[in-house]
């Protein structure tokens, strides 16, 4: 018990020491972050982002959420640069270099190199101070007062402030450019997270079969049908119109509540007013339907017209859920 106490207080000292460096980050914004926002907008090229060590790490990271969000970008490692890739970096391209220190040697060495071109030098970087931060057209301060680790040492809180500038540049630029979750899909088109933005109820009850009985089936037949189709409801029809849903409940009560049910027909014990939903309806929004009324069913319709039903379970094998 001891030991368990001490490791959850170590893990809570390092998330406190780095929540409050990133709280901290919010002092540290200024003009030229409006300023660096403003030119990545207004440029006609990608955003090449560089560093060595954990900040190359970081680097690319905020890559890959620009890329995600909106904003073209392409990773660079600032030692690569200077022997052969600095060709990575285009004539319209904004170039963004993290640094703690701001004074690595590789850092110090690929500054003149970006400055002799006519691209605009973002800076990520603890010190005001450094050749960074003299050489950058815009600063961006990611100054933090120790790491987490307990000899000061171990990039983890310097790190973790890098990374949340990268993700407040990425999102200024996502809202500034309108980016919607529509294009967050065009993106994503693969996992839980493609699926939420875009797959719908038509692409889910295209692959069930379509339950339905008249509204004067007999108990038998609709039992039948529900077992058969493997929804756990039908829909009842009259005269090619729903009036009605007969889900595994309505049977459990209907048992319980006939002593005979061989004169029984569908319009006896379905459920008037089923809960219905539109084939064009995102899939997550089905969820949330079934979620806030309790079933586990819905019949679906494509204008008006019945087309089948979507499943709960059918969320959750998509992961929906």
């Amino acid at each position: 018990m001891d030991e368990t106490q001490s490791i959850l207080s170590i893990a809570k000292r390092t998330l406190e020491t780095e929540s409050k460096a990133i709280h901290n980050l919010i002092n540290q914004l200024d003009e030229q972050f409006a300023q660096a926002v403003q030119h990545i907008l207004k440029s006609q090229g990608r955003v090449v982002v560089t560093g060595v060590g954990k900040s190359a790490i970081i680097a690319s990271k905020i890559v890959a959420t620009l890329n995600s969000t909106g904003t073209p970008a392409i990773f660079m490692h600032a030692a690569d640069a200077i022997h052969g890739d600095l060709g990575t970096i285009q004539k319209n391209d904004v170039v963004v270099c993290l640094s703690k220190s701001g004074n690595t040697a590789e850092i110090k060495a690929l500054l003149p190199l970006i400055k002799n071109g006519s691209n605009k030098l973002i800076g990520i970087t603890g010190n005001m101070d450094s050749v960074l931060s003299k050489q950058a057209d815009f600063v961006l301060g990611a100054y933090v007062e120790k790491e987490a680790c307990p000899n000061n040492l171990a990039p983890t809180t310097s790190t973790s402030a890098q990374l949340a500038i990268g993700d407040a540049l990425a999102i200024c630029l996502l809202e500034l450019r309108g980016f919607s979750s529509s294009d967050f899909a065009k993106y994503h088109p693969g996992g839980a997270l493609g699926k939420k933005l875009y797959l719908r109820v038509a692409d889910i009850v295209v692959n069930n079969q379509k339950p339905l009985v008249d509204v004067n089936s007999s108990v038998k037949e609709v039992i039948v049908e529900i077992s058969e189709k493997m929804l756990g409801v039908t829909a009842v029809m009259d005269n090619n119109k729903v009036v009605g849903v007969v889900t595994d409940g309505d049977i459990r009560r209907m048992l319980s509540k006939y002593d005979n049910i061989g004169e029984l027909t569908a319009k006896d014990i379905m459920t008037k007013d089923p809960k219905s939903v539109d084939v064009d309806t995102l899939a997550v929004k089905a969820l949330k339907m079934l979620q806030d009324n309790g079933i586990s069913q819905l019949l679906a319709f494509d204008n008006g017209t019945y087309s089948g039903v979507v499943h709960l379970h059918n969320l959750i094998n998509e992961g929906i859920l």
